[in-house]
């Protein structure tokens, strides 16, 4: 006896048919979610506007997320594998220490200037409500992993000295790029990374590091 699902004439079975179908919909409620988060204001997300642009009613939304902020658990957790993807790849075209680091954050900041709306739900508090589930988060815990590590090889490789292989130190260079992906999406929203007042005093900023955090041989020097 076969007891094995049937399939259709393209070779699909019902079930995965509608898993398809499924996903589909919760794909597009989603880019429709982004779309009216970036129009008007993340904290502006409704699921009736997300329903009328859909074409729907809004009860028909609960068969794929059961609440507003269920929907913004799965913007942020997209936005952040995603962003997560970006910043290893460009940090993985560096040289292991600053220079991979430095890459790794430019192309964060680049990521964030087009991705506005879910870089602000990702890393702002736009929803004073939402807090992200475990899951969601945890790729922002393994993209810290990545610049603690990278701030290891610094150190190793004698650019920085070994207080910059802290907590401290992640969070000095979070606050750099927080600052000026912030000033761009406040004053020049539209203007790409590496154009106008703010994004090109980056390279700037990252040599702050240096300074508060000097190698061995430039701190005995200036004990001297």
């Amino acid at each position: 006896m076969n007891s094995q699902a049937p399939t259709s004439a393209s070779g699909a079975r019902p079930s995965d048919r509608r898993a398809r179908r499924r996903q589909e919909t919760i794909d597009e409620i989603l880019r429709i979610a982004e779309d009216v988060m970036t129009e008007e204001g993340v904290n502006g997300l409704s699921l009736a506007e997300v329903a009328r642009r859909l074409g729907v009613q809004p009860p028909s939304l609960y068969k794929y997320f059961p609440s507003l902020m269920a929907v913004y658990d799965a913007l942020f957790f997209r936005g952040q594998v995603n962003h997560l993807e970006v910043m290893r790849a460009a940090m993985a075209g560096g040289k292991p220490g600053l220079d991979a680091l430095t890459k790794g954050l430019e192309a964060s900041g680049r990521w964030l200037l087009a991705n506005r709306a879910v870089g602000q739900l990702m890393f702002w508090r736009p929803v004073p409500s939402f807090e992200p589930s475990s899951a969601s988060f945890a790729p922002s815990v393994e993209m810290v992993r990545l610049q603690r590590d990278a701030l290891g090889d610094a150190v190793r490789a004698g650019e920085l000295g070994p207080g910059a292989d802290s907590d401290e130190a992640v969070y000095l260079i979070s606050t750099l790029i927080a600052g000026v992906v912030g000033q761009a999406m406040a004053n020049e929203p539209d203007v790409p990374w590496g154009e106008g007042r703010f994004t090109p005093t980056f390279p700037k900023l990252m040599s702050l590091l240096v300074a508060v955090y000097p190698p061995r041989a430039q701190a005995q020097k200036r004990r001297r």
